[in-house]
């Protein structure tokens, strides 16, 4: 317990300050240093693990429906920039611009991309000839970067890590199709991968993507009550299209406007894992998307025999199809107990010289502690079924911290009231006047987080005009 404690004690507790919490966790789990550069970060191999797990079960479900991988440049001209006028003010103040290649100055200043829209649209308006070249569903996975003034690790950072998506359609029906069926793969890929409940909906008007006819969002709640837009999806119409000359011929031999989307999800998930999962003692990793499910701990290795059954029930977990790694290091069983915890890993097997006479091992679940006791012969069927119940179980636990901090308001008084001692959701009706959305967000600092796609009656009329309102919107204190 000594080790354990040793550990822990550098890790500030969330319930004192969770920001303060939060970095400790990042840098004592060894996900993250900080590089020379303010607001940028050195993604360490854990965290790398994590995004390329990430990466590997979105990037599958992106092929299965369709979609295809493509690399473009990091520099944008200014001009080509320039070209879409809303999406070019919507990113200006966090460009950052090459203006110099060696010692000379460049002719045209580079934007060093904060995202791809306008790379995407000029290579279709190249390639894309007649209706038969559509659609195009490509995406790719990069960096960017976008000048944040304040920065957290994972979750706002000067270059981050993402996927975007950008395709072209024919028609407006199939781009919309598109840009909800990516925000449903998002959803997915939130709720059965990373355990975490999320709420679809639109963004209002002056929370859209610049350039944006339609931006969709999935909204998490974070631990301490907090939202997270955790994935978007953007339906861009013809409006880039028209920017940047983006025609087809379709099949009555007459020139169209071709129809744009935009989807992108990013290492900002790491941090929504972090922060929905993790407790005072580390991270605590959903069992699918973990580096390491189970980790083989030997107790007493020094002791004949107790080595080579450690490693002989790691083969054994590891051809049941399980992610396991085995600890042979000179550290004690507390320190490495205490270690992997701190890292999340979802099980850990313990094994020592009276468990081998009794042939079994001892199970413990980093979610709740709990421990089974397992046969060894038993162990290759109830090692996945365990990472299932935690799987599971992480979901239900996050479901119920958002359900017991989502509150309803009929009034702007009632909101004050709410957020005097709680922070989480607040629904409420709202006129879809600009200027009510932005008194509730002034008085409150709750900026609407979106009009859920489930609507609920709560009530008649507007909190802040008390016109007639038709649709609930829930807002939040974001990150």
């Amino acid at each position: 317990m000594a080790d354990k404690k040793k550990l822990v004690s550098e890790i500030t507790s969330m319930d004192v300050d969770f920001a303060q919490w939060y970095t400790d966790i990042v840098k004592k789990a060894e996900m993250i240093d900080y590089s020379s550069v303010k607001g940028c970060i050195i993604m360490r191999p854990y965290a790398q693990a994590l995004w390329e797990n990430i990466q590997s079960a979105l990037d599958g479900m992106f092929k299965e429906t369709g979609h295809e991988n493509v690399a473009m440049p990091l520099f944008i001209p200014e001009s080509l920039l320039q070209k879409e006028k809303d999406h070019v003010e919507g990113f200006a103040p966090e460009v950052a611009w090459v203006t110099h290649g060696g010692s000379e100055k460049l002719e045209e200043r580079l934007c060093v991309r904060p995202t791809s829209e306008t790379l995407f649209c000029e290579h279709y308006a190249k390639i894309v000839r007649s209706w038969r070249d559509l659609p195009k569903l490509y995406n790719q996975w990069c960096s960017v970067v976008r000048w944040e003034k304040t920065t957290r690790p994972f979750l706002r950072s000067r270059e981050f890590w993402w996927q975007e998506g950008h395709t072209v359609h024919a028609t407006s029906e199939e781009a919309m199709q598109e840009t909800l069926q990516m925000l449903n793969i998002y959803a997915q890929f939130a709720e059965e991968w990373l355990a975490i409940p999320v709420i679809k909906g639109e963004k209002t008007a002056k929370e859209r993507f610049a350039g944006a006819e339609k931006t969709y969002t999935i909204e998490a709640m974070m631990h301490d009550g907090k939202a997270l837009q955790s994935g978007t999806s953007h339906y861009f119409g013809d409006g880039f299209a028209r920017a940047f000359g983006m025609q087809y011929t379709d099949k009555n031999n007459t020139l169209q406007y071709m129809y744009q989307t935009s989807w992108g999800m990013s290492t900002r998930m790491i941090g929504a894992i972090i922060m929905t999962h993790g407790d005072n003692e580390g991270l605590v990793l959903p069992p699918r998307i973990a580096p390491t499910q189970l980790v083989v701990i030997p107790v007493a290795s020094h002791k004949p025999g107790v080595t080579e059954k450690a490693e002989e029930l790691l083969g054994l977990v590891k051809n049941a199809g399980v992610r396991a790694k085995i600890d042979l290091s000179e550290n004690s069983p507390g320190w490495k107990f205490a270690e992997y915890e701190m890292k999340g890993v979802p099980l850990r097997l313990e094994v020592g010289p009276r468990d081998i006479e009794q042939g079994q091992c001892v199970l413990v679940r980093r979610d709740s502690r709990e421990k089974t006791v397992v046969k060894f012969e038993e162990l290759a069927a109830v090692v996945p079924q365990l990472l299932e119940e935690i799987q599971q179980a992480l979901y239900n636990k996050a479901l119920k911290n958002r359900e017991e901090h989502t509150y309803t308001a009929k009034s702007l008084d009632e909101m004050q009231e709410i957020l005097k001692e709680n922070i989480g959701f607040v629904k409420s009706m709202w006129c879809g006047d600009l200027a009510c959305e932005e008194k509730i967000k002034e008085v409150t600092g709750m900026p609407s987080r979106c009009i859920p796609f489930e609507q609920e009656n709560i009530g008649d009329v507007c909190p802040v005009c008390g016109k007639p309102a038709h649709q609930m919107v829930v807002w939040g204190i974001a990150y």
